[in-house]
């Protein structure tokens, strides 16, 4: 007979931090009483949606970080008698703390497991939003937002991990794209509240999703591929069996998940000159690649530019009208979580970035001719709503792919054992050049509208061809196929 006390002994550092196996293993306690307790655990089952929708509570703090900025920054200025530059400050300590938690999230992840990274993660973003709320002056919103973006830096690495990890390989694309769905769903939150609620009101509704997420993770299983690759064998079988269900024959995946540990357990410790091999190296370059590109293209800067953008097209309530810029990115995320599944990533990639090629152009066109017009002109006018247009093309042809796959990829194709040094670079990365996006923004605006939007767009163009040329095609494959096929 098993017990949880049998695997203890010499084993505690292996254990998940929130390890909750025994609660869906009851059935195999008793044999004695199997017909009862296997309908206990049949009844108790915990789909991998419901795991999936706990876990996005993650990436809802992360929008709801982004956004609240925006529908603040007249309100906590004012109160608190902030200048422009200490409001931009503010706004960019976020992706400074989120350097910091990026650098640390995968060696926390595979240390404690990914629930246990969300733990850790949720904590501090608490704090922060309890910091902000209370902030009589710039110290606490800074410390606040340091607090805010550490949380939210472990959290856009182990979501998108976690998924993978757990969801079966004909699902796992539009259950990944729940990641990116989540954060847009964040930012619209933000903003729509914004509207209702002043900033220390909104501080306060920033702090549910963690709040909620705590108790959650204590109803969701471990990663199997997390447990297997711990040596903790029985508790990986019985948090796969939940995930697939106890009706599924689950022998052919354990042994997939198996021989993939095996393989990358032979060489445990990895050396810098291993990564000349191309197992390595052209995975971490594809995972680098597509989240450094996916800042690079500029969104957040036109995000931060789109109330000016508004304003000059004639619209009044900017706010108003950034709340439905925000409404319609969670739409076409969440088209994109339809479609990825069914056409795939890469020609999701291609066909994002070459619509954010597209409109990035017709952006920078409409500024470079607005400069040689008459602004009583119709013509300038015109420039003004083809500038909206152009604006709306390009956060849905974001949302549509290089929003959500670039995570997607990054947590399918990197192999298990350089998983979290990897994941920590490219995450690290992602959060370095969107700092660097949105510290640059206002300047680069500054000294030329046009100019700026054809940088990014040529970024976008850039992506195009790097999507085309070097992303390979995960869909319908397990992890293990994926990572095999580097070799």
């Amino acid at each position: 007979m098993s017990s949880s006390h049998e695997n203890e002994d010499g084993r505690d550092l292996r254990k998940p931090f929130l390890h909750t196996g025994s609660w869906y293993r009851m059935g195999s306690r008793q044999s004695s009483s199997m017909m009862t307790s296997s309908q206990i655990i049949r009844d108790g089952s915990v789909s991998v949606l419901a795991c999936v929708l706990i876990v996005a509570l993650g990436p809802v703090q992360f929008g709801f970080t982004g956004g609240y900025s925006s529908p603040t920054q007249s309100d906590i200025s004012r109160d608190l008698k902030l200048t422009v530059s200490e409001f931009s400050v503010f706004g960019s300590l976020s992706n400074v703390g989120a350097m910091v938690g990026a650098i640390s999230s995968g060696q926390i992840a595979e240390y404690i497991g990914r629930k246990g990274s969300l733990m850790i993660a949720a904590i501090p973003n608490i704090l922060g939003w309890l910091t902000i709320s209370i902030a009589k002056d710039s110290s606490f919103l800074y410390m606040g937002r340091l607090l805010e973006g550490f949380g939210v830096g472990i959290i856009s690495y182990t979501v998108p991990v976690y998924i993978a990890e757990i969801a079966p390989q004909n699902m796992r694309g539009s259950l990944g794209s729940v990641n990116q769905l989540s954060v847009t769903i964040g930012i619209m939150l933000s903003y729509l509240l914004g509207l209702f609620v002043n900033w220390r009101v909104l501080a306060i509704l920033g702090m549910f999703p963690c709040l909620i997420l705590i108790p959650g993770l204590f109803f969701i299983p471990e990663s199997p591929r997390w447990l297997a690759k711990m040596g903790m064998t029985d508790d990986f079988e019985a948090s796969l069996q939940v995930l697939r269900g106890f009706d599924t024959d689950i022998t052919q995946e354990v042994n997939e998940i198996k021989r993939s540990v095996a393989s990358s357990n032979r060489r445990a410790t990895i050396r810098f000159s291993d990564l000349k091999q191309r197992r390595y190296w052209f995975p971490l370059m594809i995972g680098i690649g597509l989240l450094v590109l996916q800042q690079s293209t500029g969104t957040n800067g036109v995000l931060f530019y789109s109330s000016t953008i508004f304003q000059s097209a004639g619209i009044s309530n900017s706010n108003v009208a950034t709340f439905g810029l925000g409404a319609i990115q969670v739409i076409a995320t969440a088209v994109s979580t339809w479609l990825v599944d069914k056409t795939g990533r890469r020609i999701l990639l291609i066909v994002s970035s070459s619509g954010m090629t597209i409109s990035l152009a017709v952006v920078a066109s409409s500024f470079f001719i607005k400069g040689f017009v008459e602004e009583s002109s119709t013509v300038y006018n015109v420039m003004g709503i083809l500038s909206v247009i152009g604006v709306v093309g390009l956060i849905i042809g974001f949302s549509l792919g290089m929003g959500p796959i670039p995570w997607i990829i990054m947590s399918e194709i990197l192999p298990v054992n350089i998983k979290g040094l990897a994941g920590s670079i490219a995450t690290l990365a992602n959060w370095f050049i969107c700092w660097v996006v949105t510290l640059t923004a206002p300047l680069l605006l500054s000294w030329s509208d046009g100019g700026t939007f054809t940088l990014y767009m040529l970024m976008s163009a850039i992506t195009v061809v790097f999507a085309g040329l070097l992303v390979p095609e995960t869909k319908g494959k397990t992890l293990e196929e994926i990572q095999f096929s580097f070799r």
